[in-house]
């Protein structure tokens, strides 16, 4: 078991974040340069909402940011947030998501995990379902030149999804941030130039 207090978490909660992964949000933009002020940004999977909040900031109130979960988010109160509760491979949510942003999003953003179940092809699975539910968002949600930020573990599928991913996305790149949990197998992929 992890130290549920660890400094990441303990910083989260002196700083105002919901969730300790609003770092590593924060870190991969600082070696990425994904958001910049007036950019529309997508969230999937965005419960309980810290990289929203990062998301918000980084953007500005000239930039817009839409965090969509299968659970209801808490309110932010900054202007330029929508928060939907939804299934973001719904057709129907799609649009929602789509009318809020004011048209097709410049980045994708997905720190989305599954619930754990202790068995790892199981566990392996049902994240790689998240990765491609992703990169079929990325289809209808991101525009030409876009940019896919998603959250992919280590396991046996993991060189056939960034495969999958150069089908649709110009350059993939695959990192991971200090601020991820030592011993996880966590990594994080960056797909830029999303194809015509």
């Amino acid at each position: 078991m992890y130290e549920r207090k660890d400094a990441f978490y303990r910083k989260a909660k002196r700083e105002g974040y919901r969730a300790r992964s609003a770092y590593k949000l924060i870190e991969l933009n600082q070696e990425f340069r994904l958001l910049r002020p007036g950019t529309r940004v997508v969230d999937l999977g965005s419960w309980p909402g810290g990289w929203v909040q990062v998301a918000a900031e980084l953007v500005g109130t000239k930039g817009t940011v839409v965090g969509i979960d299968l659970v209801a988010l808490e309110p932010l109160a900054m202007p330029q947030v929508t928060l939907l509760q939804g299934d973001a491979t719904d057709p129907v949510q799609q649009e929602k998501i789509l009318a809020a942003l004011g048209g097709p999003a410049e980045v994708l953003l997905s720190d989305m995990s599954p619930k754990l179940s202790g068995i790892k092809e199981v566990d392996d699975a049902r994240a790689m379902d998240l990765c491609r539910a992703a990169l079929h968002c990325a289809r209808t949600l991101l525009r030409p030149g876009g940019t896919l930020l998603t959250k992919v573990f280590m396991g046996t599928e993991h060189k056939t999804f960034l495969a999958e991913a150069k089908t649709l996305f110009a350059a993939v790149k695959t990192t991971k941030p200090e601020s991820s949990r030592k011993g996880s197998a966590e990594t994080y992929v960056v797909s830029t130039g999303l194809k015509g």
